[in-house]
């Protein structure tokens, strides 16, 4: 029995330590693989040229493709509301693609292309708010840009294109509005290739016909939709059907891999379909609950998460847990900017992380060991991105996605898992920015509705400041059942004089283990704690919630012991309050409460001999500002000033 119990034992171990590693990995190739396509996308230029005065309602795209051919053949047609008088709109599209004509009302209108703008005039001025639409006819050799917006490759012998936009490669393949400022409520798409391959898209398939040696592939999508979310790939697809049951709700999974992948994409697949549901009972429903999620296999080494329709290279557990998190945080809810990237990227990552705590939990505190090991790596370095013409800076491993994850973790950690949730799914709802475009002070200002916190200072640290700090903790042991504690910390970039959290300590001894919380709001601040024995070691943030290095304790010797003082704790307090007083002798107290209008709350008279503890029940009073007096026999007398939260 021994034997078998330890062969299962080991087993595990090893089964854990391999999920580890290949977690790791699977994060590392995700970070790596992203950089490496969005630098070969950002190197076309990178911004939009597009004109600001109209907003795209809906885009019906018809596109004709062989995945043998690197050519395009497209006419999308755009309807839009005017935002402010004018007589033209300019569309972002590359010089490298040829329009032919551009029709408006079933007219040939004019044009001009040049500088990679597509700039249609309408002959005459329209007013503010008016409606209209336009179709674009063009084609063309799409420009090749590496891993980017539009690739013909081969997989088995086998022709594939597809397309990866993000984040301006759309208009090297499509005519559109290519920033950060502006979603489609709905858009079409429709597939025209040859027979012999099949077309997926975004949202719901509503037809698929053959038309001599062509096939015609119907794609429908109802939700606003970032541009370089909109995608479409065409080779040989195997294609099969699962569900998850989301409430009263079944949504179908819809996958789409090689044939000679076919057997590894149903292995795996239900793998997708429980994170599904775990990222809908903690955020709120899959965001587009009234189509379907769904996978399609391509050639690049990592994944992108287009709308509904994700593009993994693999069926890797972590893989597929990011991308499906952009579903709710970049997809739904896109950033705005690109100096907040961590809003899709350090989001998408925490969610991974999440999703594999739960599933390996003994494995926690060794992931974020590791994950705060890379983040404090380097000293300096801030979640915003303060140079968006770099793309190593935007898709920043280090800053964007691991230290943007922590970020999350120490919200968690300073809010309480309870409060920081309920504040995710207020900013998920929040309908100023659902469907549409948020910055890191949205995300902040619903966190700040919920929980009653002002998190400025928090986000000033870190999330514009830079570095962590590294702790100093003196200890004493102060009889057998309490302790004195002095925070100190260093920080290792001057952007930031001092990181204000909660801090876990956890006192130790042979046989016994007590795990305290302490707010620290300033350097050299000092605290007294009740543990109940006598510890002989203290371990800070034992469960790694905190971006932290170095971190030192010492238990120390004080003249605490001929000092004569009075604190009280925890301060602030909630429904009880502690008080010490230290050194003493034969003595009579007299300790009294006020609040701030003077009027007595409490008095109490003992005598003392050396030190004592007094615990006193608080949960009648009111919150808010208190003063507490002591007074003895032999003259001494103290003041305090306390908080009731």
């Amino acid at each position: 029995m021994k034997k078998i119990i330890f062969f299962i034992i080991s087993f595990i171990s090893t089964a854990y330590a391999q999920s580890s590693k290949e977690y790791f990995i699977s994060q590392k190739n995700i970070i790596a693989e992203e950089r490496q396509a969005f630098t070969n996308a950002l190197n076309t230029e990178n911004a939009s040229g597009a004109s600001q005065n109209f907003k795209v309602s809906y885009y019906r795209c018809e596109w004709k493709v062989d995945p043998s051919v690197r050519y395009i053949t497209g006419n999308v047609t755009s309807y839009f509301k005017l935002t402010s008088a004018t007589d033209t709109v300019s569309f972002d599209l590359t010089d490298s693609l040829i329009v032919d004509s551009v029709i408006e009302h079933s007219k040939k209108i004019a044009f001009t292309h040049s500088n990679n703008i597509l700039t249609i005039d309408f002959g005459a001025s329209k007013s503010k708010d008016s409606w209209d639409s336009v179709s674009i006819c063009y084609q063309g050799v799409p420009p090749t840009t590496g891993f980017g917006s539009f690739i013909n490759s081969v997989h088995n012998g086998i022709p594939i294109m597809w397309t990866l936009s993000e984040p301006y490669g759309s208009r090297d393949w499509w005519p559109c509005r290519n920033g950060l400022d502006d979603k489609a409520d709905s858009i079409d798409v429709i597939i025209t290739n040859p027979a012999a391959y099949t077309a997926a898209s975004n949202g719901l398939r509503q037809s698929e016909i053959i038309n001599g040696p062509d096939k015609i592939t119907h794609w429908k999508h109802r939700y606003p939709i970032a541009t370089y979310l909109v995608c479409m790939a065409v080779t040989n697809y195997a294609e099969f059907k699962d569900s998850v049951q989301l409430g009263n709700i079944n949504l179908p999974m819809q996958t789409f891999c090689y044939p000679e992948n076919l057997s590894l994409f149903q292995a795996n697949t239900h793998l997708v379909l429980e994170t599904l549901k775990y990222y809908s009972s903690v955020f709120g429903n899959y965001p587009f609950i009234k189509e379907k999620y769904g996978h399609v296999q391509f050639g690049w080494g990592g994944g992108q998460e287009h709308q509904t329709s994700t593009f993994i290279v693999k069926p890797d557990e972590n893989l597929m847990a990011h991308e499906l998190g952009h579903q709710w945080f970049g997809d739904k809810i896109t950033c705005a900017s690109w100096q907040d990237i961590w809003l899709n990227e350090g989001f998408a990552t925490h969610l991974a992380s999440m999703d594999f705590e739960r599933k390996y939990p003994l494995l926690v505190t060794d992931t974020r060991k590791k994950e705060i090991e890379n983040i404090t790596s380097l000293p300096g370095g801030s979640v915003w991105v303060d140079d968006t013409t770099n793309v190593n800076r935007i898709f920043n491993g280090r800053l964007t996605y691991t230290k943007g994850s922590h970020l999350l973790y120490m919200l968690r950690w300073k809010l309480g898992d309870s409060i920081f949730f309920k504040g995710m799914r207020r900013y998920f709802n929040d309908s100023s920015i659902a469907f549409g475009f948020a910055k890191t002070g949205d995300f902040k200002r619903n966190l700040e509705a919920v929980s009653g916190v002002v998190l400025t200072e928090f986000f000033d640290d870190w999330f514009y400041g830079q570095g962590y700090p590294s702790y100093n903790v003196q200890w004493t042991q102060i009889g057998n059942d309490y302790v004195k504690v002095k925070m100190s910390q260093v920080t290792s970039d001057p952007s930031v004089s001092f990181f204000a959290l909660p801090v876990a300590l956890e006192f130790k001894n042979a046989t016994q283990q007590k795990t305290i919380v302490v707010n620290n709001t300033y350097n050299g601040e000092i605290f007294f704690n009740h543990i109940g024995f006598i510890a002989d070691s203290v371990i800070i943030d034992p469960y790694y919630w905190l971006i932290t290095k170095d971190n030192v304790s010492q238990k120390i010797n004080d003249n605490i012991n001929s000092e004569n003082f009075v604190q009280a704790f925890p301060n602030p307090f909630t429904n009880n309050l502690s008080i010490y007083l230290h050194n003493f002798n034969n003595t009579k107290v007299y300790f009294k409460i006020y609040d701030v209008n003077g009027r007595l709350m409490y008095h109490q008279n003992f005598s003392i001999n050396e030190s004592l503890f007094r615990d006193i029940n608080t949960q009648f009073f009111s919150k808010g500002v208190y003063l507490f007096s002591i007074q003895t026999g032999n003259g001494f007398k103290s003041v305090k000033k306390i908080l009731k939260q």
